[in-house]
């Protein structure tokens, strides 16, 4: 395997097991025990990460010189 590889193989098992720690978290606060007054913020935050994220996909999909890097 080359350096690029064992990057991206890193890079992918951290943004995993940050999400499995997430996912335990919001299992934990919110679906096992009481929310209380975290709840509206917590959902608030979501929605706003998830239309950024989407919003920032949306436009390196429809950029044209996404490919003419050497990467590619």
């Amino acid at each position: 395997m080359d350096r690029r590889t064992t990057s991206g193989l890193l890079a992918t098992l951290t943004v995993v097991c940050l999400a499995i720690v997430g996912v335990y978290g919001f299992v934990s606060s919110y679906l096992l025990g009481s929310p209380g007054e975290w709840l509206v913020p917590t959902v608030a935050t979501l929605a706003v990460t998830v239309v950024f994220v989407g919003a920032l996909a949306a436009t390196g999909a429809r950029s044209k010189r996404w490919r003419e890097n050497p990467y590619w």
